[in-house]
């Protein structure tokens, strides 16, 4: 990830609904969910849904999914943990063992790690 494509993403979440938006995939898991239960759940218009949506599928940060008539928005993972490890590369100069206990567990999560 390079500083150009870091700030489209971070200005992509600049936004209350579309933070809130990305919180709730985020806490979705990979199923992601409906359009309509985005908007539900965040107290959007279909419309002003369909734009955040939108912005942040442009950043690369969600990604949609036809189902029938549907289309489902799933967090794209492997794109945030990019932007977590260029956010945190050069955290304490370079050497993770100075690094607190927090983004230490944070760094182990973006290289797939699980304990």
């Amino acid at each position: 990830m390079d500083n150009t494509e870091a700030v489209t993403c971070l200005a992509a979440l600049a936004h209350d609904q579309r933070l809130a938006i990305f919180r709730l995939l985020v806490r979705q898991g990979p199923s992601g969910l409906p359009a309509g239960e985005i908007a539900e759940a965040v107290d959007a218009t279909p419309t002003g849904a369909s734009f955040h949506l939108k912005e942040l599928d442009r950043a690369g940060l969600i990604h949609a999914t036809r189902v029938g008539r549907y289309i489902r928005y799933a967090v794209h993972f492997d794109k945030v943990r990019q932007m977590l490890t260029f956010l945190t590369e050069d955290c304490c100069q370079g050497n993770p063992e100075l690094c607190g206990p927090t983004l230490k567990k944070a760094r182990k999560l973006c290289k797939g790690e699980t304990k």
